[in-house]
């Protein structure tokens, strides 16, 4: 019942529409409260309080105008005094000797008494004036200001000072007598001063901008010295008044000589009021003025930490960049430097290192180096902080680098801050190009919208696993990105050194075809007639072109790219064409008289009968189809039916032809489809398609070998059976081709950049090397998901420096060795210390497996100089010295002559910094660095391989005779030589059977070397045959032979039995670890063969020539680094021709109307 007393009855029905469309408007008229805010600052106090101290423009007002009053009072004291010249006064107070005063009556002179009474007059009218305002002005602020506490505000110095000068003005307009008082107005000086230190505080808060603390403090100290002058002046000219009568100017100039410690002694007070008055002033000044000088000391050396401001008139009308880095070392610091100004056009830039941490000493040191101090300014301060943008004046730089920490353990977190830099730097300014440096490739697309990005590991991968196929990869991209005269190692006796070192010079550069020199001539005609001929020509190497309506840069189009004079070519040479100056031979040759033959006169020149003899090339190779086994060897023609057909080489055509690109172009690889029923019956067949996982975002898709089914995770583990094969080893699986094996920490996302390039399509099936992954923690899931899908792709858990492990994994069936640099030692309590364990684990396996080609990532370059260590070579030795003669003259490059560096061995990822710096200038060098390494396939672009020069190939003699053979059969571009030659190191830890104690046999084994070195080499015409081209091999085998002599002689018996002593030493130190390997072999059930093959290759010496001239003579064993064309449009047409060639029942006409109708389609898509 209660419940039903407590409910509300319903509104009746007629109320109810009209309350939903009106509302109850007489609730809300009764019950709404209006409500006001900040009803406190309506007060009269309040207002007063916002107008006077709170508003920031008003207060500037008001303590503009006190200072000017201040000032006033000042001037008005100076011209008074001025003006009262003791000799014109009309009273004349003099001392008496008992110090009582006298006043006499003078005459006046020079002015009236009319005059000068109306002037005091008015001056005394003005200085009450001005005193009443002040007097009313300080009240006024008082009581506004009041907190409680009377006695702290009537006693504070201004305040004090406020009274004194304005109450005793204001008490004469009530006593009359007072009127003669002195009144000591110039210490009004001091309240200027504050009321000058407010206005500036208050005018930098209205107009919202920063000044710096040193300002405010030089500022404070020039006023402080400033009113002391004044104070001193002022006081001891009046008080000497009763004395010597000074002068303002004397008092003043008593004062700054006394100030500044110098004491002439000429003018000084004579009553002892001015005297305690000089004391009171030395000791304030020498208790204020030393506090001041420590505060500015302070402040100036916090601001040379913090490293001050870039000014905003300099910014904008210099030009500078930004380099925002987490930590900045010297070896960054100077790699930076010497890249950004080897460029001619960058030498006006100023560099703006933006870094949160303090100035390192070695950093500090350099940059107070002349060249750079004029240059460089360095900030303290954080990229995520607008103060310090604007510090650095980002919105006006041409450029913004953001590096990464890449000596962070966690690299993943060095990333994070490297992401959050980015973003703040594009917030702040959004019209600043950005050029930022990521490490891990998952991390790569949160940066995506900066200019220009390179991301460490994806480089890092690709480069290595190119170095398994093209020798020295690394070097070549290396010695491409650096800047370089080519003048490295010219006075080097050494040929090997002159030459690579004039080839180190060799850059990327670009220009418009209608603009060029090299290429203008070339319009109209196809990308690989021009690319020889300008190479022919000019010695320049044209490797890539680009539409005007395509952003996507073409690494070698083929011949089916038709030049036009709007593309822009790309090509390797010295120096830029720019920068060059032709000097055209038959010029030369007409000034001299001489005959004028082809612009071409280099050994290699074509003849014109063996151009003539040449034209059936084309026509007997469509005759037969079939491409030679290896498509990188270029064999000798064979013999055709009546005879044989000499040696010759086809010329290269304008236009593209398609009987000319048929066999390179589509069939390159029906080797692969055409093999044996038993080959496909023992091996798992291979599909090319795009890997399905992608184990990061961002990756570029590429075309791959890939299995018909992905492999189970079990049957990816090398070491361990499982229920669908049961190997346990790598001698099991009986692989066809060398290994490829990988030594990591953690299977992250960039082995699969490790991968990519070696099952890349255009790789033969047949030459696939098997890749196995040591790996020190086995790999998750999400990784193995990502690889299942490539042929020939194993994962093992293991270490470099346990045997066992390297023995299980087959290193003894490997041809490379892959050791990748280990997060978790690049952050060491020494910085160059990170690579300690790298470096001793590789030189190790150096000394076990003296065969084995290991490549090795450092995290200093430095430290190359460690890898395959001999500590008593004297060629090493001498190759230091080396390296610290053109480091000295300034080179960017010293480091090149390194061998293991010169011969790709070994690799640090910081070479690869200057590929960030030098997009500054060459904003394609990323794109073609990219394309280089396959971690782009744009369609059409070419690809990079390598092909050895075998005895078939002597042939062809020189470089430039192999351009043209490249260019005229397969439309490929070679760009470089990987050269190796033979040297004997004059080493004390060469092997035993190096080193004969006997003279006649140590000679004549040379003697036998040197004549099989000559029959391997007679039958080319080349001037490397010869042993004097060779001072390198003559001046060390003479070397070798002086020592043999020496030691073929004892002087006694002690000496030869320490001789054989140590001969047997060395024998048992290599017998010894020979034993070694195979008793673990033994232990693993491992077959010992394999290792008994293994021979010692170490004394050879390699390295790159980038771009030789054409009549550089081919040596055996040259691999030559080439760019192919690209197939990739054109593989189902390939695939359609292959099919109809398997076809037997195709009639022939029909198969050749099916070849052209599909190459005339290609060409008008093209």
């Amino acid at each position: 019942m209660a419940e039903v007393d407590t409910e509300v009855p319903p509104l009746p029905p007629r109320y109810r529409f009209r309350d939903l469309l009106l509302g109850d408007q007489t609730f809300q008229n009764d019950d709404r409260v209006q409500v006001e805010f900040y009803v406190n600052e309506n007060t009269f106090k309040e207002r007063l309080k916002l107008f006077f101290i709170k508003n920031q423009r008003s207060s500037l007002r008001i303590r503009l105008f006190n200072f000017s009053l201040k000032i006033l009072t000042c001037v008005l004291y100076i011209v008074r005094v001025s003006l009262d010249n003791p000799n014109c006064h009309l009273l004349n107070k003099s001392i008496a000797g008992d110090g009582s005063y006298s006043v006499k009556a003078k005459k006046p002179e020079g002015m009236s008494l009319h005059l000068q009474g109306s002037f005091i007059s008015f001056s005394s009218l003005l200085q009450v004036t001005v005193a009443l305002i002040s007097f009313l002005e300080t009240m006024l602020i008082t009581y506004l200001s009041y907190k409680g506490n009377i006695w702290e505000q009537i006693f504070q110095i201004s305040f004090i000072l406020e009274m004194i000068n304005t109450v005793p003005f204001i008490i004469t307009i009530f006593w009359h007598p007072l009127r003669n008082i002195f009144v000591p107005v110039f210490l009004n000086c001091w309240l200027a001063k504050g009321a000058l230190e407010n206005m500036i505080n208050d005018f930098h808060r209205a107009i919202q901008r920063t000044h710096s603390a040193m300002f405010n403090q030089v500022f404070i100290l020039i006023c402080t010295l400033l009113c002391l002058v004044f104070t001193g002046a002022c006081g001891i000219q009046h008080l000497e008044r009763a004395g010597k009568h000074l002068t303002l100017f004397d008092s003043f100039y008593f004062c700054i000589v006394t100030f500044s410690t110098v004491g002439y002694g000429d003018v000084t007070p004579r009553i002892w009021p001015s005297q305690l008055l000089v004391v009171i002033l030395i000791c304030v000044a020498l208790v204020v003025l030393p506090l001041q000088f420590e505060e500015l000391a302070y402040l100036w050396m916090e601001s040379q930490k913090l490293g001050g401001n870039y000014s905003r008139h300099r910014a904008q009308t210099e030009k500078h960049v930004v380099l925002c880095v987490s930590s900045l070392k010297i070896d960054l610091l100077m790699d930076f430097l010497n890249e950004f100004y080897a460029h001619p056009r960058l030498q006006d830039y100023y560099v703006v290192i933006l870094c949160p941490t303090e100035i390192d000493i070695q950093v500090r040191r350099i940059l107070q180096i002349p060249l750079w101090s004029q240059r460089v300014i360095y900030l303290q301060g954080s990229a995520l902080k607008d103060q310090d943008l604007m510090r650095a004046k980002m919105d006006d730089a041409e450029a913004c680098f953001i590096l990464s920490s890449r000596n962070e353990v966690d690299r993943t977190a060095a990333d994070h801050q490297t992401i959050l830099r980015a973003w703040a730097a594009k917030d702040f300014a959004p019209n600043c190009p950005l050029y930022v440096q990521i490490l891990k490739p998952e991390n790569k697309f949160h940066v995506k919208f900066a200019d220009h990005v390179v991301c460490e590991e994806e480089f890092k991968y690709a480069m290595l696993a190119l170095n398994c196929v093209c020798p020295a990869t690394s070097t070549l991209v290396t010695l491409l990105v650096h800047t370089s005269r080519g003048q490295e190692g010219q006075l080097s006796p050494e040929q090997w050194q002159r030459m690579y070192g004039r080839c180190s010079g060799n850059e990327v550069y670009h220009i418009r075809l209608c603009d060029s020199k090299f290429f203008g001539e070339y319009d109209g005609k196809s990308f690989t007639y021009a690319s020889f001929h300008a190479h022919k020509k000019y010695g320049v190497c044209l490797i890539g072109v680009k539409r005007e309506d395509n952003k996507s840069i073409l690494l070698n189009p083929g011949p089916r790219h038709i030049m036009a004079a709007t593309d822009t070519c790309y090509y390797i040479n010295i120096t830029k064409e720019e920068n060059s100056a032709f000097i055209f031979k038959q010029e030369e040759k007409h000034s001299k008289g001489l005959p004028v033959a082809g612009l071409y006169d280099a050994p290699s020149r074509l003849p014109v009968h063996s151009i003539i003899a040449s034209m059936g090339t084309v026509a007997i190779d469509l005759q037969h189809p079939d491409p030679p086994e290896e498509s990188s060897k270029l064999t000798l023609p064979t013999e055709n039916g009546a005879g044989s057909r000499r040696p010759s080489i086809a010329p290269v055509l304008e236009i593209a032809d398609s009987s000319a690109i048929l066999p390179c172009d589509l069939l390159s690889d029906q080797s692969e489809d055409e093999t044996n029923q038993s080959d496909e019956e023992g091996s798992v067949g291979f599909v090319k398609g795009y890997p399905p996982n992608s184990p990061y975002i961002g990756s570029s898709p590429t075309l791959c070998h890939l299995l018909p089914q992905k492999a189970p995770f079990c049957c990816l583990r090398l070491d361990k059976g499982c229920t669908h094969n049961s190997f346990e080893d790598a001698k099991a699986y009986g692989f066809k081709n060398k290994l490829i094996i990988v030594s990591a920490e953690t299977a992250g996302n960039g082995l699969y950049n490790f991968i990519v390039p070696l099952r890349a399509y255009y790789r033969p099936r047949k030459e696939l090397n098997p890749i196995v992954l040591l790996l020190d923690y086995p790999p998750d899931n999400h990784f193995l998901e990502a690889i299942c899908c490539f042929p020939m792709v194993y994962f093992m858990a293991g270490t470099i420096d346990n045997l066992d492990n390297l023995l299980q994994c087959g290193i003894i069936y490997a041809d490379n060795l892959v050791v990748v640099d280990k997060e978790s030692t690049m952050s060491a309590e020494e910085d160059y210390m990170a690579d300690a364990k790298t470096i001793v684990n590789v030189q190790t396996m150096f000394r076990l497996f003296p065969s084995l080609s290991i490549i090795t990532e450092l995290t200093h370059p430095s430290n190359m100089r460690f890898m395959q260590f001999r500590a008593k070579d004297c060629y090493s030795l001498a190759l230091s010295k080396l390296e610290k003669i053109e480091r000295d003259k300034g080179s960017n490059l010293a480091f090149m002559f390194r061998l293991p560096f010169a011969a790709g061995r070994v690799f640090s990822i910081s070479m690869l910094d200057t590929l960030l710096y030098q997009s500054f200038v060459k904003d394609y060098m990323i794109a073609i660095a990219r394309l280089l390494l396959g971690l782009d396939t744009t369609p059409g672009s070419g690809y990079l391989c390598a092909m050895k020069i075998t005895e078939e190939d002597l042939w062809i003699r020189t470089y430039g005779r192999l351009f043209q053979k490249l260019c005229s059969s397969s439309a490929e571009i070679p760009i470089g030589i990987y050269r190796t030659e033979s040297h004997m190191f004059s080493t004390s830890e060469a092997s035993s059977s190096q080193v004969s104690i006997n003279v006649e046999q140590g000679e004549e084994h040379h003697r036998d070397r040197g004549e099989s070195w000559k029959e391997k080499t007679a039958h080319r015409n080349s001037t490397t045959s010869d042993q004097s081209e060779h001072p390198l091999l003559r001046k060390k085998s003479m070397q070798w032979a002086r020592r043999l002599s020496r030691k073929s002689k004892p002087s006694s018996r002690a000496e030869r039995i320490s001789q054989q002593r140590l001969s047997l030493y060395r024998r048992s130190e290599r017998q010894e670890l020979s034993e070694l390997v195979k008793n673990r072999m033994k232990h693993l059930g491992l077959p010992t063969v394999g290792y008994d093959e293994m021979n010692d290759h170490q004394n050879t010496l390699s390295y790159v020539l980038i771009n030789p001239p054409p009549d550089t003579m081919l040596e055996l064993n040259d691999i030559v680094y080439r760019t192919e064309c690209s197939n990739l449009a054109d593989i189902r047409q390939a695939w359609l021709i292959r099919k109809a060639l398997r076809e037997r029942s195709t009639p022939p006409s029909c198969f050749w109307a099916l070849v052209l109708v599909l190459f005339n389609r290609a060409i008008f898509c093209t």
